[in-house]
């Protein structure tokens, strides 16, 4: 699922194209998100990890679509559902190439269906996208690894891979 605050450019944004392809659900509140589904939110204080696939199954998965300009005031918000953030992962779109942790919301969905054990799925979405290859690419091992890692290792994990400056 998909909840779209419209505030990028339609022609790039791939939580759009998703949605006009029947990949992802559209959201038109945020009171429609499910209170368990796993909700993606880059200031969470919990981890995604392997251990939320039951949640995932059960309650859905949901994207929230924002600029990154305004994504401090949009993630601060108290938003409904079992707020994640993904570890660490570098960006294989176009716009953000290779920054960490500025996924376009299909590389935050498939990053999140991979570290779960829906790889099959994550692949349908990023195969929609001509740089969707190179997103897995970059982040092929710590995705292997982080799909292994129970939630009280994963900061260590991170660290291996994108040590801190």
């Amino acid at each position: 699922m998909i909840y779209d605050y419209h505030q990028d450019d339609p022609k790039k944004c791939t939580a759009t194209r998703l949605e006009k392809l029947h990949l992802a659900q559209p959201l038109y509140n945020l009171k429609q998100i499910p209170r368990s589904a796993i909700v993606l939110n880059p200031v969470s204080n919990t981890t995604l990890s392997f251990e939320d696939r039951s949640l995932i199954q059960e309650y859905g998965l949901v994207g929230l679509d924002c600029s990154w300009n305004n994504a401090e005031t949009i993630f601060l918000e108290n938003i409904r559902g079992e707020n994640r953030r993904l570890p660490t992962l570098l960006a294989g779109n176009p716009t953000n190439y290779s920054i960490r942790g500025r996924l376009s919301t299909v590389e935050a969905l498939a990053a999140t269906l991979i570290i779960t054990g829906f790889s099959k799925r994550a692949k349908q979405l990023l195969e929609v996208f001509n740089w969707g290859e190179t997103f897995l690419t970059l982040n092929r091992e710590p995705l292997r690894v982080y799909s292994r890692t129970p939630p009280d290792r994963m900061i260590e994990r991170e660290r291996d891979y994108f040590p801190t400056e």
